[in-house]
């Protein structure tokens, strides 16, 4: 419950600035959109309102749990908000599965990120693109410690390990966060 707070609080709209975020994302309408890490869904439900059929992804039981009650009570379909749960070290895509991946606050989180993020590359359609927003390395008001904290230009070099031959870094969006866009 401590963490459903944190995620859905009006101070996290605050710095996550979503409807700046989803105007980044550009067109979503009738895309196949997976949120890996989706926690709440604090973007899942904005993208699925925003015309996108979305795979909340998580590792997580009770956040999915959490998901699908506020999905229900919301008399959002299961087409339009799907659920997968996730194991640990695996994005469970299939090939050409999605237009896009996101993740946010979690890239972090994610343990041989280079394999990882091969396996993402696959599940993107042709033309799909991946968009990770992360915090900056750097002491902020919110987010990990400034030690569990990646960098973008390492994120950057991963993803270009991982098969990405695209990508773009937007630094000044968003206060505390880079949002990376990989293409590839």
């Amino acid at each position: 419950q401590d963490l459903v707070n944190r995620f859905e609080s009006p101070e996290r709209d605050e710095y996550q600035q979503p409807d700046k975020v989803l105007k980044y994302l550009g067109d979503l309408q009738d895309k196949t959109v997976m949120d890996i890490g989706a926690g709440t869904g604090y973007f899942s439900f904005r993208m699925a309102e925003a015309g996108a059929k979305v795979i909340a992804a998580d590792v997580d039981e009770r956040f999915q749990e959490y998901i699908a009650n506020k999905r229900d009570s919301l008399g959002i379909s299961e087409e339009k908000l799907s659920l997968r749960k996730l194991p640990y070290d695996s994005p469970d895509l299939a090939e050409a599965e999605v237009d896009m991946v996101i993740i946010v606050n979690t890239y972090h989180h994610i343990e041989n990120r280079v394999e990882y993020f091969e396996e993402v590359r696959k599940g993107l359609k042709e033309g799909g693109e991946l968009v990770v927003i992360d915090f900056f390395k750097e002491e902020t008001p919110v987010g990990p410690p400034v030690d569990m904290k990646i960098p973008a230009d390492r994120v950057a070099a991963e993803l270009q390990k991982a098969g990405f031959t695209t990508v773009e870094v937007e630094r000044d969006l968003l206060p505390y966060q880079f949002l990376l866009k990989a293409k590839g």
